[in-house]
């Protein structure tokens, strides 16, 4: 797309004064607009992509999409996981379509170049003819392409950037703030597969940055007043948090302090004191859709019952569908004429909202 183009776009965005204007309706259905943010907020990023306790075995490989590229993940013979560009270097096949265990090796189904689980050509079958390598042939040179990978905790992260900063780095302001927690304790205790929701990528990171919405999306799945949440704007990590007294706490709803917070662009995290994190997996397909799914954990060790699994899990299954029929509304809205300068944001329950979408604006016109 044309910079100039969002440039123009931009200038309500881009308005001095008190109040401020959201994104344009086209940063939410132009498929231009995302694939301008593949060329910059996915590429030069630090994106999440999965999690690593779902990579059992050696030969464990997850393909993923990242920034609209194909990208392979794969657990190697010594438990590390490696990113790699999915496609081979003889003709460039995407060489895994769906998850699965490759074994030992990972061979492409076209003419079968087989890779090491560490991306190393291992053999070229009748590549030179009768002869499996041809004169002046080097097979290290030919193995599969890296892509840089970050695990923080369960939590994998890949940057197509080769240059870009070390993830410990990017993340400092995210990860401080998790600095009391004894991760080893940490268990996975349940997953929940939205599948395909109807909105732009966006909006989901959005509805949970802001705390504004909860008191009258969530009045039946939640008790935290509004007027006890606070914004939190601290440079790639923005979000909202609440603190509660132990006397707050209601049966069968969310009424805990929490702690509310992404990193930019896709991360989403949520802490539940005293012994719960939330953590959101959302892989945009286009402007208009996204993939979504949770994972739940357990912060302090203990064993908890098949009983409070469900129930975490209901409650959080509620919870979330509330925020998405909310969030494929403001798609719908985002058709309108009305919408094309972005509607208004809070100065006070939204100013982390406006830090998410600065750091979109600011990709997406260097």
């Amino acid at each position: 797309m044309d910079s100039s183009f969002i440039t123009d776009n931009l200038s309500s965005f881009n308005k001095e004064g008190a109040l401020k204007h959201g994104l344009p309706s086209m940063a939410y259905t132009s498929e231009e607009f995302y694939k301008t943010e593949c060329q910059t907020v996915f590429s030069n990023n630090w994106v999440f992509v999965g999690f690593a306790h779902e990579f059992n075995e050696p030969g464990d490989a997850v393909p993923v999409n990242v920034a609209g590229q194909p990208v392979l993940l794969i657990k190697n013979v010594n438990g590390s996981i490696n990113a790699f560009h999915n496609s081979c270097s003889h003709r460039c096949l995407k060489i895994v379509d769906e998850a699965c265990n490759v074994g030992s090796m990972l061979s492409c189904p076209y003419h079968s170049w087989t890779y090491n689980l560490d991306g190393d050509l291992c053999a070229t079958p009748f590549f030179g003819g009768r002869e499996h390598q041809p004169e002046g042939f080097n097979m290290t040179e030919h193995g599969l392409h890296s892509v840089k990978i970050a695990i923080w905790h369960d939590w994998i992260f890949v940057n197509l950037n080769s240059e870009s900063q070390d993830f410990e780095e990017y993340a400092k302001p995210l990860i401080n703030n998790f600095q009391d927690i004894d991760f080893k304790k940490m268990n996975p205790v349940a997953t929940l597969d939205f599948g395909e929701i109807e909105t732009n990528w966006k909006f989901l990171m959005e509805n949970f940055i802001e705390p504004y919405h909860v008191q009258f999306v969530h009045r039946t799945t939640t008790n935290q007043p509004l007027e006890d949440h606070y914004t939190i704007v601290d440079g790639v990590c923005v979000g909202s948090a609440i603190d509660l007294d132990e006397n707050d706490k209601v049966e069968g709803s969310l009424s805990v302090s929490s702690r509310y917070l992404t990193l930019f662009p896709n991360f989403i995290i949520g802490r539940y004191f005293p012994d719960q994190i939330g953590v959101y997996l959302n892989v945009p397909t286009d402007s208009g859709h996204t993939l979504q799914k949770r994972v739940i954990y357990t912060t302090d060790g203990k064993a908890i019952s098949d009983k409070s699994v469900e129930e975490i899990k209901k409650l959080w299954w509620d919870v979330h569908k509330e925020d998405h029929a909310i969030c494929e509304k403001m798609q719908l809205g985002r058709l309108s004429p009305a919408s094309k300068n972005g509607g208004l944001l809070s100065p006070f329950w939204e100013d982390s909202v406006r830090a998410f979408q600065q750091m979109i604006a600011d990709a997406v016109t260097k």
